[in-house]
């Protein structure tokens, strides 16, 4: 069923969005090489806490982790290790916050260290078809465009846009009926509606969009092996145009 929230629904979504942007920002901090994923894994459930929220994936069918972590060819749903991340990499840190039953969600691409030109790259260019996607996120558009304008901004400077992997509705559950693909024809799929809350979380990868999964069955890689990057917002839809309720640049 797909959930209409109110003003002050939204509101109560925008609270968790914000600790949970917070959250972002300190780990932003802590990423450089010789760092475990695990250790930003525990401090995130530590920070949660701290802030009065919990970890909505830890548990959630059967997820053993505060975060999902997901370095270099992973796509999404990494668990976190203690392997250090090393010079290069690039690593997806993605979380699920519940403040008082009310969610919100984000992932952010990080660099460590320094990194080489084409995951640079990579990681602008995801950057910047998660806000075009945002863009189209209006009252009266429907899925596919925003779809489109990822898929139709990626694919040109020689992408792959992640298909198996979506966008989704939330609000007091992670994921409701609506469906967020980041590919798609415009005019197609469900009208945007006022009060509608969803994520935009395009994965996009320097290869194949193909994808294999682990025998852990959840980490996602790229069938190629080749680098994956993703940043997500949660978003509410109203009559003035989407507002990011993850917002990082607004705390």
């Amino acid at each position: 069923m797909i959930d209409i929230k109110t003003e002050k629904e939204i509101g109560y979504m925008a609270a968790a969005g914000k600790i949970l942007a917070s959250c972002h920002k300190e780990i932003r901090k802590m990423i450089k090489p010789g760092i475990t994923t695990m250790e930003i894994d525990a401090f995130t459930e530590k920070f949660l806490k701290e802030n009065g929220a919990t970890p909505e994936q830890k548990g959630y069918m059967g997820f053993p982790y505060a975060t999902c972590a997901s370095v270099n060819d992973e796509i999404c749903h990494g668990f976190p290790s203690n392997k250090p991340l090393k010079e290069g990499d690039i690593v997806t840190i993605d979380m699920v916050v519940n403040l008082n039953g009310w969610l919100a969600d984000s992932a952010w691409s990080y660099a460590v260290g320094n990194i080489s030109k084409e995951a640079e790259d990579l990681m602008k260019v995801t950057k910047e078809c998660l806000y075009r996607g945002i863009k189209k996120a209006v009252v009266g558009n429907r899925i596919g465009d925003i779809g489109h304008e990822i898929q139709s901004y990626a694919e040109p400077l020689g992408y792959s846009v992640v298909r198996d992997y979506t966008g989704h509705g939330i609000g007091k559950v992670m994921h409701d009926d609506v469906c967020v693909p980041h590919y798609g024809k415009p005019g197609r799929g469900l009208k945007l509606r006022e009060g509608m809350v969803i994520t935009i979380e395009p994965m996009i990868d320097i290869g194949t969009y193909s994808t294999v999964v682990d025998s852990n069955n959840w980490t996602a890689r790229t069938a190629d092996g080749s680098l994956s990057a993703q940043y997500e917002h949660t978003l509410a839809i109203t009559k003035n145009g989407p507002i990011i309720l993850t917002d990082q640049d607004s705390i």
